[in-house]
């Protein structure tokens, strides 16, 4: 066998080995749940919910009272590593005038299930119609990361005030399309959230908040965002750029500020 011979089969067995990788272990690193911290405590006035979905998974969540009653409530969605009652107090702490409600993604303790793109979309619907009664003034949308998946698709499925994703992209595929460009991606992936398609489909008034550094989500695919919505006439009711990075985008001093402007944009 010559030298080129064994060259090329090893290269094609390495590509097939990190195919094979990609392939089973994409739901661990994009619900990396091993990696989300512990539970802060929240305030005494603090309710715990809870929410079973069909297929016996049951959803834990907790909702912390606004200030004030006639604004909507926030339905808060994290990041793929964010504790959910570390998103609800952060939002709180921001917006401290309107309820809040975050539920850990199912498989993420105390939730039970198994975490995926279609199961968390589904219990975002789930969840949302749960609260309904409890927001009299409406519900906006907060996605964070990968929750702003959840979020436009919550937001193209039930008529919410607003929704705001902070790191957004246009789609996942494209995100691994452009991270992974050596991998069959339109072939393997199975946890698609499309955010374009969604706001595309839904006249829920949506506010942006971007990373311009961001060093985990490709910020062409923020910015893919953004153009494909202007092109089909699709209202950005708030944009902000923030020079920082995926992560340390929340303790920029302008975050905060941006955040309550997003907000207030989409009608809260």
């Amino acid at each position: 066998m010559s030298l080129f011979l064994k060259v090329s089969l090893a290269a094609i067995g390495l590509y097939s080995l990190l195919i094979a990788i990609f392939a089973l272990m994409q739901g661990s690193l994009l619900f990396p749940r091993g990696l989300v911290g512990p539970a802060p405590d929240l305030p005494q006035s603090a309710e715990r919910l809870s929410v079973e979905r069909p297929d016996g998974a049951v959803l834990q969540g907790s909702l912390i009272p606004g200030q004030d009653p006639s604004k909507p409530l926030i339905l808060a969605f994290g990041g793929n590593a964010w504790n959910a009652d570390a998103v609800a107090l952060f939002i709180h702490r921001t917006a401290p005038e309107h309820p809040v409600v975050a539920f850990h993604f199912r498989g993420y303790a105390p939730s039970t299930g198994r975490p995926s793109a279609e199961a968390l979309k589904a219990d975002a619907v789930a969840i949302h119609d749960h609260i309904a009664e409890n927001a009299p003034n409406g519900v906006i949308a907060t996605g964070f990361s990968i929750g702003s998946g959840v979020a436009a698709h919550l937001a193209s499925e039930r008529p919410i005030v607003g929704a705001v994703l902070v790191t957004p992209f246009d789609s996942l595929d494209a995100v691994a399309r452009q991270i992974l460009p050596w991998a069959p991606v339109r072939l393997l992936f199975r946890h698609e959230m499309n955010i374009l398609e969604s706001l595309k489909n839904s006249a829920t008034p949506v506010a942006l908040v971007l990373a311009a550094q961001d060093e985990v989500i490709p910020p062409d695919r923020a910015e893919a965002l953004v153009t494909e919505l202007r092109a089909a006439d699709r209202t950005i009711a708030y944009l902000s750029r923030i020079q920082a990075g995926h992560n340390d985008i929340y303790n920029h001093p302008e975050f905060v500020p941006a955040l309550r402007d997003a907000l207030a944009a989409v009608g809260g």
